[in-house]
């Protein structure tokens, strides 16, 4: 059986490498781009953990770090977490075990700032690559406004929206 396509995902942040780094090994700065809580343990094998808002989260451990060039994490949702968001129709842990997947985050110096490309490898379905796709072109997005020293807003996934939602429904 052959393996998945790599998912890869590129986005240019005026930002030197050295400076956008951080970002994904400092919690206080990785929840300014993305998710509200953050456990992260950069060494080979610490903990990679992100909780969103509305209760989403993924949950893996950092596998190679070479600060400010790469780095690469396991990943996949937490327990519960995509049925906690999407619905039991929508996900199930086993659709995204916890650490089942890898993402590698390359970082380069580029016309006085740098080029991030993403690459997410072993998304086993169409489906959850165009998910994931979606999700990194957006968060990538909200951190080259926050590496800069702009403000991206507020999270997709801070629960405003799905929290008011269900409150109407209930």
């Amino acid at each position: 059986m052959s393996k998945p396509p790599v998912l890869e995902v590129s986005v240019r942040i005026a930002a030197a490498p050295e400076d956008v780094f951080p970002y994904f090994t400092d919690p206080a700065r990785h929840v300014g781009w993305m998710g509200s809580e953050a456990e992260l343990e950069p060494v080979p094998g610490g903990a990679y953990c992100l909780r969103m808002g509305d209760g989403f989260g993924v949950s893996g451990t950092f596998q190679e770090i070479d600060s400010p060039r790469r780095l690469s994490v396991t990943w996949g949702w937490a327990p519960g977490a995509g049925q906690a968001v999407l619905g039991d129709d929508h996900a199930r842990d086993d659709d995204l075990p916890p650490g089942s997947t890898r993402v590698v985050v390359l970082l380069e110096a580029q016309d006085g700032g740098s080029r991030l490309t993403l690459q997410h490898h072993e998304l086993p379905t169409d489906e959850l690559r165009e998910g994931h796709r979606v999700a990194w072109e957006t968060y990538l997005a909200r951190l080259a406004v926050r590496a800069a020293g702009g403000d991206p807003g507020p999270d997709p996934h801070s629960g405003s929206v799905g929290d008011g939602a269900r409150k109407a429904e209930s």
